[in-house]
């Protein structure tokens, strides 16, 4: 029961959070001195926000970075007010500086908002002591985090990689489960996709987060990490045999009303899903898993497939389904991957510099938008005579997410959550607790505030707000005092953060939508040729296959938050809405041809070399299509393969030929999707270009 507790992804990061901030403030209540500890407890949420608390191997180096830009933040602020440098031009300068982080890493793009929240809590500060004290305060207090952070982590080590190997597992059982329950229902293809189409942009998006830390542990040469490396290339196996599809509704039905497959077939994949969430587990908790065995299943598989063997539908089960049920018993990937190839390279600073001073640049787009926006904030403190508006400005800060539906959703979550939980410390701070009583229930309220944030942002909210006022009472007696002001400092934040991210150089996914799916449709074409050409490389071929995944899943999340972003022409989005479908059919038939590949049952060189110029030509019509409305010639590519091929078409030239299929649906409905878009801004430049 205790790995249960222990090991629970969101028990764990609450217990962890709820010790960094609340140790401090018990040396100091022990000390005598409850204030300083107070503040010190404050430091770790600039560091939560600058992501200091993630594993890397850098992970000192990016602590000593962190702690510097926080001291260097804090100082500056309170020099240059001291200097009668006016607030909002402190606060418009101090992001287009800091933003060049931005563009050497993701990651390093973090610092950023960490170093405005630390110079923005010091302006409550400022007149309450010298002016080396508070830098001196965020350095400990980081180093303070730092350390505990590193023992958290060495206890409980490779807990990170495990919570995401987990959830990976636990996905791929609702995708499996999900896939064979509408195994009749996809003859209608509208209602039956979208939710598979989910399932596996989830799985991409964990793949990619397992991905990304271990690349960040050098877990590939880390032999702690051995067993969790082979299990993540096990995912990957289970992530490519559960979504290649046959996509042929008509044989699918036709089995099922002449045998009981249906039921078979779900027989299989409920045993599937059932010990991929055993396999969860196992990997979350440290347990070792049991013996597994679906010779049954399979056997009543193979049973229907000899029963009909002009239907492919049978042989396609029992061959995928057998390859799943190996990898489960064993543990031990189909092949070894050289997972580190995309080794990612941070830029050096100057080079940084170079494309962060471009208009084009990302960073220097999110700099400016928080620029703007802090400088509107404490501009309208002024005016309203607010001399110290650190609330609002952290509002600011703490709602700004990366898209419009992201932020949309924070601001609603955040302001609720405030008002609620300043209705609660209304009417609690007039009760007379004693305060060693109150700092038992603040620790009480943190511990569950951080249980659920990850999930459940909205009530975590409350509590954190509860918590907050309790301090300030307990730091200068004034927490009734703070309540209304610190409701209307939140209203106000909270509209200062929704206009920016909807007029201030909005990173509309709408506007990336045709950029995503031209990525896309080059990275099919670099899949191609290497499935269809000279390289028999495995390692390369799984490379580029999860590549394929990302580039569909990157296009299919611009099309989930383009449908969410305000006016914008539904009906080219419905359009878009179905070329996405039929790019899924293409990824999940490079998946198929992949795994053929492995296994030599390619064409023959000549053959291979037809099909390929036949996809080529397809692919950059549908690309020239979607750059702009020019002269469409309208060639079936199929009819000129008809007779390439002698004898019986193989499987691989059945994928290929629907490759070409949903190729030529994709151009026609990019055709009408032209016609559909938007008039105005970027939609008005005829040729794509990156940002």
């Amino acid at each position: 029961m205790w790995r249960r507790i222990i090991y629970h992804p969101e028990v764990n990061y609450a217990l962890r959070q709820t010790l960094v901030l609340c140790l401090p403030v018990a040396l100091g209540w022990l000390a005598g001195d409850l204030q300083k500890g107070l503040l010190f407890s404050l430091v770790p949420a600039c560091c939560n926000i600058a992501g200091l608390d993630t594993p890397h191997k850098r992970f000192f180096k990016r602590l000593i970075v962190g702690g510097s830009l926080f001291a260097l933040g804090s100082f500056l602020i309170q020099w240059l007010t001291l200097h009668a440098i006016p607030l909002p031009l402190i606060l418009f300068a101090m992001p287009l500086l800091l933003g060049v982080t931005g563009e050497i890493s993701p990651l390093h793009g973090r610092l950023l908002p960490g170093t405005l929240i630390a110079a923005i809590f010091t302006l409550s500060l400022i007149g309450r002591m010298p002016i080396y004290v508070t830098p001196l305060l965020y350095i400990g207090g980081t180093l303070w985090y730092g350390i505990f952070n590193w023992f958290w982590f060495w206890l409980w080590k490779e807990q990170p990689m495990r919570e995401s190997l987990s959830l990976i597992y636990r996905e791929l059982a609702n995708y499996c489960d999900a896939k064979y329950t509408l195994l009749t229902q996809l003859t209608d293809p509208e209602k039956a996709l979208p939710p598979l189409l989910a399932h596996q942009q989830k799985v991409v998006d964990l793949i990619n987060t397992c991905y990304q830390q271990m690349h960040m542990l050098s877990a590939s040469r880390d032999h702690s990490h051995k067993r969790l490396t082979r299990a993540f290339q096990v995912a990957l196996d289970l992530q490519e045999h559960i979504s290649v599809s046959l996509h042929r509704p008509e044989e699918v039905q036709k089995l099922v009303e002449q045998s009981h497959a249906e039921a078979v077939i779900r027989w299989n994949a409920k045993t599937i899903s059932a010990r991929l969430r055993v396999l969860a587990d196992n990997i979350l908790y440290h347990q070792l898993p049991d013996r597994f065995a679906m010779d049954k299943q399979l056997g009543a598989l193979e049973k229907i497939a000899h029963q009909h063997p002009d239907n492919p539908v049978g042989n396609f089960c029992l061959y995928h389904f057998n390859r799943i049920a190996r990898v489960l018993r064993t543990q031990k990937p189909l092949y070894q991957r050289d997972l580190m190839a995309d080794r990612q390279r941070r830029l050096p600073l100057l080079p940084a510099l170079r494309s962060y001073l471009s208009f084009r640049s990302s960073a220097l787009r999110t700099a400016g938008r928080f620029a703007v926006m802090l400088m509107l904030g404490s501009a309208l403190a002024l005016f309203f005579n607010i001399p110290k508006p650190y609330w609002i400005l952290m509002t600011i800060m703490f709602v700004s997410q990366n898209g419009y539906s992201a932020t949309r959703v924070r601001i609603q979550h955040r302001a609720l959550g405030t008002f609620a939980g300043l209705v609660i410390a209304a009417a609690t701070l007039r009760l007379a607790v004693p305060e060693s009583l109150v700092l038992l229930i603040m620790l009480a309220i943190t511990f569950i505030s951080y249980r659920f944030t990850r999930q459940f942002y909205g009530w975590s909210m409350i509590g954190f707000t509860v918590t907050a006022v309790y301090s300030l009472q307990l730091l200068s007696l004034n927490g009734a005092q703070f309540l209304l002001p610190r409701l209307m400092d939140t209203l106000m934040g909270c509209l200062i953060a929704f206009g920016g991210m909807l007029w201030l150089w909005p990173q509309w996914q709408s506007g990336l939508l045709r950029q995503n799916a031209h990525d896309a449709l080059e990275t099919y074409q670099d899949a191609l040729r290497l499935l269809l050409g000279d390289e028999q490389s495995p390692e390369k071929l799984a490379y580029q296959r999860v590549k394929v995944n990302q580039a569909h899943n990157a296009l299919f999340n611009s099309l989930n938050q383009a449908m969410q972003e305000p006016a914008f022409n539904s009906r080219y989005l419905t359009d878009m809405r179905l070329w996405v479908t039929h790019s899924q059919f293409i990824v999940e038939h490079i998946n198929a041809i992949t795994i053929l590949a492995r296994e030599h049952t390619m064409l023959t060189a000549s053959l291979a070399q037809r099909y390929l110029q036949s996809c080529e030509i397809a692919l950059q019509r549908c690309q020239q299509r979607l750059e702009y409305d020019g002269e469409s010639s309208q060639v079936n590519l199929l009819d000129d393969l008809e007779n390439i091929s002698e004898g019986p078409i193989t499987v691989v030239e059945q994928h290929v030929r629907r490759i070409l299929d949903h190729l030529s649906v994709m151009y026609t409905i990019s055709s009408l999707a032209w016609n559909q878009r938007p008039q105005h801004g970027r939609w008005l430049i005829r040729r794509l270009r990156k940002n």
